[in-house]
């Protein structure tokens, strides 16, 4: 049986963090467990507590993956598989919140995921250790609020314009004119773009369009509306768009998605 659920983030990190998730997963012995990551504008900071996944590369070879760590923004999709009982938990954060906690560029980390001991060394270790052995979730959003509200301290005062541009996008669903957002901030079109990319991972054309497809999958559930009906809410030409979008990002085709048989949703039904 898998559970997913969420916890608020404090209000002292509200701005970097949008939730804290927990999913976890009863496993029968030798069923084999398949999760799929998407496309997506905000990063997370996740921790095997229970079990660590494989991750599915090219030609279903099956390769290590990390028990704790850092995805940054994605323009792709990834694969993961594990043949046990699991649990993870994570922070969902806005893109822009690598580089206040962690000192390095939005988009050097973009469709990557980095290891806390690559990171930070003995201090990402230890981190990970208190996470492993914590009594419950609660305890493990307590630990790692701690641990960022002390680099958020550490972190220069002031908060760049452009992290008002990325939140308009989201809150928006990747629906602006980028031309407009720009002008807003008194920046030429070519300085907006590279400060945009330097704190959200990407440059604003596909960070929309990746903030229009997460959008799109929010509406898993929704058996109300057909194809087109869904496009068109999400903001898409039209359906041939939406289709070539979520296809992309995904690797699903949005019929298939959105009937509940795709592979990596299962997590979704609970």
């Amino acid at each position: 049986m898998i559970k997913y659920y969420t916890i608020p983030a404090p209000i002292s990190l509200s701005s970097y963090i949008r939730f804290f998730w927990v999913l976890e997963c009863e496993l029968p012995t030798d069923q084999l467990y398949i999760h799929r990551t998407m496309a997506d504008g905000c990063a997370e900071i996740f921790f095997h507590y229970n079990g660590v996944f494989d991750e599915i590369i090219e030609n279903e070879k099956i390769e290590k993956s990390i028990a704790s760590g850092i995805s940054g923004p994605s323009q792709k999709f990834n694969r993961f598989r594990i043949n046990k009982s699991f649990g993870m938990f994570g922070a969902y954060l806005y893109p822009f919140a690598i580089p206040k906690f962690f000192g390095v560029p939005t988009n050097e980390l973009s469709n990557l995921m980095t290891d806390f001991v690559s990171l930070f060394g003995n201090e990402g270790k230890f981190l990970e250790e208190k996470m492993m052995l914590a009594n419950d979730n609660q305890q493990r959003a307590a630990i790692l609020s701690s641990f960022l509200e002390k680099r958020l301290l550490k972190d220069l005062p002031g908060t760049p314009e452009v992290f008002s541009s990325i939140h308009d996008i989201i809150q928006s669903r990747g629906l602006v004119n980028i031309e407009q957002l720009a002008n807003q901030h008194f920046l030429s079109t070519r300085q907006f773009e590279r400060k945009f990319k330097q704190f959200s991972g990407f440059n604003p054309k596909l960070y929309s369009r990746i903030i229009r497809f997460q959008t799109a999958i929010s509406q898993y559930g929704n058996l109300n509306k057909s194809m087109t009906e869904l496009a068109y809410d999400c903001g898409y030409y039209d359906q041939s768009h939406f289709i070539h979008d979520f296809k992309e990002f995904s690797g699903h085709h949005p019929k298939k998605y959105f009937s509940g048989k795709a592979e990596g949703t299962a997590w979704k039904d609970n």
